[in-house]
């Protein structure tokens, strides 16, 4: 288990990853952007301190992604919205290792992920991040496993959540969705239209994006912090 109180993550700033501003973790921020120059960037959150970390005290920690707590950017453990995700396996490939003659061919098996995915690691830092900041509302386009996942945790934080999706989707994505108690929005088109009005929506309501790159911390919980430790 985490002993909460022992607990302190080591994240310092978010930086820009083109310019190299700075921005703090303390407030809402999405994306970098600059509209004369015509790009926008994502946030990467920075961290300090790293070397002062003992590997022995992961050992008895808990099997998820939070095991590795000082190098994700929740400030508060209280805030951790977690399903067990992290921790996925690696399936050695030996026989196709031999016939491609590649030597140490793993597989990571990210569908042992609560909602079936990697999806699940990011929205799950992403969702805790935004219980830590006080977001009430979040909004996001997706094609399927990102979607279903926000939905989850954002069931387990009480956050609203608003999920938009090609209607050509298969239908078990959309289940997902409204099992776990989210608004689900169906759009004629490609998810670049489901973007699009995410944008719409956003102009009218106050909803927090989680559109990939557009929030910082969705990048944290895809890190691979979850590698586990050797026995020795």
């Amino acid at each position: 288990m985490l002993k909460t109180d022992l607990l302190t993550s080591h994240i310092t700033h978010l930086e820009c990853a083109v310019s190299k501003q700075e921005f703090s973790h303390l407030e809402i921020q999405t994306f970098c952007s600059n509209e004369k120059e015509g790009w926008k960037s994502p946030l990467y959150a920075k961290y300090g301190l790293l070397e002062k970390i003992d590997k022995i005290i992961l050992r008895d920690r808990v099997s998820s992604l939070w095991r590795y707590f000082e190098f994700l950017p929740v400030l508060n453990p209280e805030n951790i919205i977690s399903l067990g995700e992290g921790m996925t396996p690696f399936l050695e490939l030996k026989n196709l290792a031999r016939k491609h003659e590649i030597p140490h061919l793993y597989l990571k098996d990210e569908s042992l992920n609560p909602t079936g995915s990697f999806k699940a690691r990011g929205q799950a830092v992403a969702v805790s991040k935004m219980k830590e900041l006080g977001i009430q509302r979040c909004i996001v386009p997706t094609a399927g496993n990102a979607g279903g996942a926000l939905a989850a945790y954002c069931a387990k934080a009480n956050i609203g959540c608003t999920v938009v999706m090609p209607r050509h989707t298969p239908e078990i994505f959309k289940q997902e969705c409204r099992y776990f108690g989210a608004e689900l929005i169906l759009v004629d088109g490609l998810i670049s239209d489901c973007g699009k009005k995410v944008a719409e929506m956003r102009a009218k309501e106050d909803y927090f994006d989680v559109s990939t790159m557009k929030e910082p911390y969705r990048l944290e919980g895809k890190k691979r912090w979850d590698l586990k430790l050797p026995n020795k």
